[in-house]
């Protein structure tokens, strides 16, 4: 293993990719939970409840993660101001991958009765603890050994660790759902993609365990003593305006790969590996498009492309639940594409657009605090309340669109608050005031 501060300069293709590969694997646990809560999850552990009512509990289960994930943010960041990045992408990977594995082994409802749901919980809980640390100790890490000119470029490597993580996760459930029967599948073919999150963190280890810590960090001589409390003191407003101007992009990501699943094969009878397809095909163009838009936000800014994202978004949320209230297979993949560009022009630079934000001595806890405050605003909410407003409405579930619409537009007022970071030699701290648009 490397010495941290002897270790030579990394080549950049070696880090992003590694931090690449923890991201997925990590997202891969939280994903897999997400799809499972919209397929199998209410009847298995809420049996007495009707299945509207059972797919709702679930979802509130899997809010519960992204509740978690601010805590874990905070817990982690603090780490990483006081220790260094490097730590946080460890122990926050192997506290996913325990809890994804040891979500699969829980007795469902029938066999141990209420207390299969509070494990449920216990362990969603966990996953979201660990998440919330995952993101801003792998992002910094990119970042802050990034060329200024391509650092966009370079920290949305991370950013396509969600794509693939979800592309693992419900490929798996997929080839389980083509290979199994329905009965098989609920009885013990859903557990297989929670077990498989145990061989996924001994890889992640592996290939993080030579990492070098971030030069960034080691130039730091005055480390913060608290760093939340100096952040709440000194970058609050900051914190707040970041939370709600990524709520929209969980908001639109979990509607469309976690609600929808739900909706199209529970009200429109869709099958369930066709509306896998149709998702899982959106986010490999997803995933494909986000070095492509991280290469716009190094040559025309951070900001112009998530003010762009963000009204784009507002604008496609009716056509996307226009088109995937028909059923038919090409319609919902083109809504749900529609959607996950909206996604990634914002999301793309956010790797990059964060880290420069903040100071660096708060650095690592502003930015994942702010991203995982996004994440209870957009995510934790967008299953449960689309399901409660789709019920009660027709066809076309309308109070969705305008509900996911309502989102964006409230974090494109946050995003227009925020200053450019763009064109920046080095990552340097951004002051309050600067938060109020005085750039």
């Amino acid at each position: 293993m490397h010495d941290a501060r002897t270790a030579g300069t990394p080549s950049m293709l070696r880090l992003a990719t590694a931090s690449l590969a923890g991201t997925a694997i990590e997202f891969y646990d939280f994903f897999v939970y997400g799809t499972a809560a919209a397929l199998v999850l209410g009847p298995l552990f809420f049996p007495t409840f009707s299945p509207s009512a059972g797919t709702l509990a679930a979802f509130a289960t899997f809010g519960v993660g992204f509740v978690a994930r601010p805590l874990g943010a905070v817990l982690f960041g603090h780490v990483g101001d006081r220790h260094g990045r490097r730590p946080v992408l460890v122990v926050s990977l192997l506290l996913t991958g325990a809890s994804t594995v040891a979500v699969g082994c829980v007795p469902t409802y029938d066999a141990i009765g209420v207390a299969a749901p509070l494990l449920l919980l216990v362990l969603r809980f966990l996953q979201g603890l660990g998440l919330g640390g995952e993101w801003g100790g792998a992002v910094l890490l990119t970042a802050e050994h990034a060329p200024a000119g391509r650092r966009a470029l370079w920290s949305s490597f991370p950013q396509v660790g969600p794509a693939v993580g979800f592309l693992l996760a419900n490929g798996a459930v997929l080839a389980l759902s083509a290979a199994l029967t329905d009965a098989q599948f609920a009885r013990w073919g859903w557990r297989v993609p929670f077990w498989a999150a145990g061989a996924l963190a001994l890889l992640g280890l592996w290939l993080r365990s030579s990492l070098p810590e971030s030069p960034r960090f080691l130039e730091i001589d005055d480390h913060a003593r608290v760093p939340l409390a100096e952040l709440l003191r000194d970058h609050w407003r900051l914190v707040l305006l970041t939370g709600g101007a990524l709520a929209v992009g969980y908001a639109v990501f979990y509607a469309v790969t976690t609600w929808s699943l739900a909706y199209a094969t529970e009200r429109l009878g869709v099958s369930r590996t066709v509306m896998l397809t149709c998702v899982m095909a959106a986010v490999v163009v997803k995933g494909a498009l986000t070095p492509v838009m991280a290469l716009l936000g190094d040559r025309h800014g951070r900001r112009p492309l998530c003010l762009a994202g963000c009204a784009a978004a507002a604008l496609w949320m009716f056509p996307m639940v226009a088109l995937l209230s028909t059923g038919e297979p090409l319609p919902m993949f083109l809504g749900s594409l529609g959607a996950l560009i909206a996604f990634v022009t914002m999301f793309a630079v956010v790797a990059a657009y964060l880290p420069e934000l903040y100071a660096p001595r708060v650095r690592c806890t502003g930015a994942s605090v702010g991203y995982n405050l996004g994440g209870v605003l957009g995510g934790a909410l967008t299953p449960v309340v689309a399901t409660a407003l789709a019920e009660h409405s027709g066809r076309v579930p309308w109070g969705v669109g305008a509900y996911l619409a309502g989102v964006a537009l409230l974090s494109l007022g946050c995003f227009a608050l925020l200053p450019e970071t763009r064109p920046a030699t080095a990552l340097r701290p951004v002051t309050d005031g600067a938060a109020r648009g005085s750039r």
